[in-house]
């Protein structure tokens, strides 16, 4: 699902050259739940970038579902994004005065489906995290666990490949965080592929694999 074989990424600020990562050799296979854990400045942010397709490397090459999207431009890039990936992330980015359903089906207006599709989409992925009886409720008539299924049937609703998740119970308590932990297992027991950017060793202990990055570099992986 995912190949990395000597990812660098080196950003220039000022004078500086700043060396986010440094060779970085990353396999992960399809149905696979993985975590990737560092210290902040660890390079875990700028992995993450890369994995998603909203950063481009500056040096290796980058596999994602048989596509080599190392040396893609923006437009192509954006547009593997769309197909390919769902995102979440710690604040549930949502829109203030929109309903769920429209939350979930706004994504999928990029995929050129019909608004009947869209919106049956937007319904089965809002089941698929329990939230099937909230459709119609706008973010501030939610709870935060409730906000961050949205934000997870929105991710699911164009079928991605991957589920990129970062810091996705940051802004939880605890027990809220274990429920939507359990949707991502859930998930990931029907063939989904999830990678998770955390610092939380709970978070990591649901995944199967963890890899930690130090300096930009990959130090090990645990099973």
């Amino acid at each position: 699902m995912i190949q990395m074989k000597n990812i660098t990424k080196t950003y220039h600020m000022g004078t500086q050259e700043v060396h986010a990562l440094r060779g970085v050799d990353l396999q992960v296979e399809k149905g696979e739940f993985v975590a990737i854990m560092g210290p902040s400045g660890s390079g875990k942010s700028t992995l993450m970038n890369v994995i998603g397709c909203l950063d481009a490397p500056t040096g290796g090459t980058y596999i994602l579902d048989d596509v080599d999207v190392s040396q893609m431009s923006d437009n192509q890039q954006a547009r593997v994004r769309n197909q390919r990936i769902g995102f979440v992330f710690q604040q549930f980015n949502l829109l203030a005065r929109t309903t769920a359903l429209k939350q979930v089906a706004l994504p999928l207006m990029y995929g050129g489906l019909n608004r009947t599709e869209r919106m049956k989409r937007a319904r089965m992925a809002l089941e698929a995290v329990g939230l099937g009886d909230r459709m119609d409720h706008k973010p501030d008539e939610l709870s935060g666990g409730q906000q961050q299924r949205v934000a997870i049937a929105r991710a699911l609703a164009t079928n991605p490949s991957i589920i990129l998740a970062d810091e996705p119970t940051g802004a939880l308590d605890t027990t809220t965080g274990e429920e939507i932990l359990g949707i991502f297992k859930q998930l990931n027991s029907q063939g989904i592929t999830i990678v998770v950017i955390t610092h939380d060793p709970d978070v990591a202990a649901v995944a199967q694999r963890t890899i930690w990055i130090r300096d930009g570099v990959i130090q090990e992986h645990h099973a």
